[in-house]
Formats: structure tokens, C-alpha cells, sequence
């Protein structure tokens, strides 16, 4: 199955970057864009395409860490800077989340659920696997004291929301430096989801979710990936697992969001869309039937939650214009 995923790289390589130029300069009126970037493979592609698409004068990359960002992120991010010859501004969003409460409120949450916890642990959010049960699938934090020890627990849905409430901050603080670059260059925000990202929902409203293009949501991880060797982004970012870099343990994509890896999740998200049957995911990827059934309905879960995500601001329409009197 997996050559269903196949592309033409360098063929596609042409066809995004002429999308891009036509909608940056012409469709947008925009001199440039900016191209917030973490060192992964996505923001990667991104700025590449963006450089092949623009040159490198015309692409300005940012580097937003924050004090619970892994150092592997702004090393490995001025790395994709220098290969693709571009701009980095630097600029660490701790004063904007410490003003914002963003630990204080996640902490407190963190508190109410493990009295131990204290400001300075570590933390993530972790999920069921999607295949190892029928049962409703909670989230659970780990945290980590500095010796080392850790502690688990289950969420409250309450708990959750105020979790991720506040760990939301992180990526709003992003977009709005994105966008003050974007205002003062005149130049374009780019966003930098593939379709397994955009299609599942795995952004947050209003920030890393807010883009004036989104270059590669068309595109399934795997495609990606295989763009990134075509545009020969550093072996080092290409190798790298997909992580959030929202928590301050380090966390996969796949025990946050996805619950399985990227590759498995592609297929049977185009397994979904193109009417092939779980038995023939299942012997294709190793698994069984029902476990392949269970990520179907997971992604159909999914795409429910992510409709919010999408919709834009609702406004009153087609209001009938009062009777003159």
C-alpha cells in the first residue's frame, strides 16, 4: 500500500513553489514571507519551498523558543537557516507566556491533580494506544521531579481543558510575533501543518492554525518526507521523530495525538478517504482488522472535533435590509 503515497517529488517541488510565488506576490500583494521554524521536518520543507519559491532574500525565518523548549529545536533550527541560506531572527517568547500565566495556570491544574507537583517538575500529556482497545481512551500527565522520579495520573476532562487552555499560549504567543514580523515587512505568514495535522485537527485555533498559506496541508507526513530528501534538508532534521515541543518532557506526536506512527496513520487516513477495506490495511501494515476499524473511527472522531478548528468567524448574513417607511 505504500506506493499509493508515491509522488513525484521534483515535479511537485515546481508545482507548490509556482503556488506559492502566484499567491504570495500576486494573490496577497506581499513582498516576502515569514517562516517560524523548530528544527522538524515540516517548518523545514517550508522554508526551503519558500526560498526555492521567493530566493532567500525574500524569506525571513524565526526562531521562538521558550524555557521548556528542548535546545535540540533552535540548534537544529539554524541549521535548516544556514543550509537554506535565509534570515533568523531569534526571539524567546518566556517574558509573553510567564505575563500571559501560562505556567502559573498550567501548574495550578498540575497541582490540583498531584499535590507533590511543584513549578520547575517536568510534565506531558500521554494517550491510550487507538489500537489496543474498544474502551474510551482518557489522557493521562506524567511528571517528572528533578531526581528523576515520575508520577502519573489520570485527567478530569476538566483538568485537560484547563491543561491545554494554558499550554495554548505557547503557540498564540508564536503567531503573534509571526504576524508583527509579517505587519512591519509587509511580507506573508506561513503555516506549516501537513494533511494529517490539518485533516485531524492536531493545530490550535488561532495560533499555529493561522496562516496566510499553508504550503504542504495538502500533503500526507510521508509525502512530505520525501520532499525534504528531494530539497536535501540536513539528514539530522530528516531523522528526527515528529515531536510537539509543547511539554516540557519530551513527547512524540504519536503518544500525544496520533497513537500511532505517522506512516501507519497516513495510510489509513487515505485508506479512509478511498473506500479500501480494513482487512486490507490490517495486512498491509501488520495489524489486525479491528485495530485498523478503531483507527477509522478515531479519524472519523477526529475530523468531528476539527470542524471548529476550520470554521472561520460566524457572522450574520444576508440580512434583509429594513422596509422604508
Amino acid at each position: 500500500m505504500k506506493h499509493l503515497l508515491a509522488i513525484d517529488a521534483d515535479k511537485e517541488i515546481a508545482r507548490i513553489t509556482d503556488w506559492i510565488r502566484e499567491s504570495v506576490l500576486k494573490a496577497l500583494g506581499k513582498k516576502g514571507v515569514i517562516v517560524a521554524i523548530s528544527g522538524g521536518i515540516d517548518s523545514s520543507v517550508v522554508a526551503a519551498l519558500s526560498v526555492r519559491a521567493l530566493g532567500a532574500e525574500r524569506v525571513l525565518t524565526l526562531m521562538l523558543p521558550e524555557s521548556e523548549s528542548s535546545d535540540d529545536n533552535s540548534r537544529l533550527g539554524q541549521l535548516l537557516a544556514d543550509h537554506v541560506g535565509v534570515r533568523t531572527i531569534t526571539e524567546s517568547i518566556t517574558p509573553l507566556l510567564e505575563a500571559a500565566g501560562c505556567y502559573r495556570r498550567r501548574d495550578e491544574a498540575l497541582k490540583a491533580l498531584i499535590p507533590e507537583y511543584e513549578p520547575g517538575w517536568k510534565s506531558k500529556l500521554v494517550l491510550p494506544s487507538v489500537v489496543d482497545s474498544d474502551m474510551y481512551r482518557l489522557f493521562s500527565v506524567v511528571v517528572q521531579a528533578p531526581d528523576g522520579t515520575q508520577k502519573r495520573a489520570r485527567l478530569s476532562h476538566e483538568a485537560f481543558l484547563g491543561i491545554v487552555a494554558a499550554t495554548n499560549f505557547k503557540q498564540r504567543c508564536r503567531k503573534m510575533l509571526e504576524y508583527y514580523h509579517g505587519d512591519r515587512l509587509n511580507y506573508a505568514v506561513t503555516g506549516t501543518p501537513n494533511l494529517l495535522e490539518y485533516d485531524q485537527g492536531f493545530f490550535v485555533k488561532l495560533g499555529d492554525g493561522a496562516a496566510d498559506l499553508k504550503p504542504i496541508a495538502h500533503l500526507y507526513k510521508t509525502q512530505v518526507y520525501h520532499l525534504a530528501a528531494a530539497l536535501e534538508i540536513p539528514e539530522e532534521i530528516r531523522s528526527r521523530p515528529p515531536s510537539t515541543d509543547t511539554y516540557s518532557l519530551p513527547q512524540t506526536q504519536e503518544e500525544f495525538y496520533f497513537s500511532l506512527p505517522y506512516d501507519e496513520m497516513d495510510l489509513c487516513l487515505y485508506a479512509r478517504d478511498h473506500a479500501i477495506t480494513p482487512a486490507d490495511v490490517a495486512a498491509a501494515l501488520g495489524r489486525t482488522p479491528v485495530q485498523i476499524e478503531r483507527v477509522f473511527r478515531d479519524i472519523d472522531a477526529k475530523r468531528n472535533m476539527a470542524r471548529y478548528l476550520h470554521r472561520p468567524p460566524m457572522i450574520m448574513q444576508d440580512l434583509a435590509a429594513p422596509a422604508a417607511r
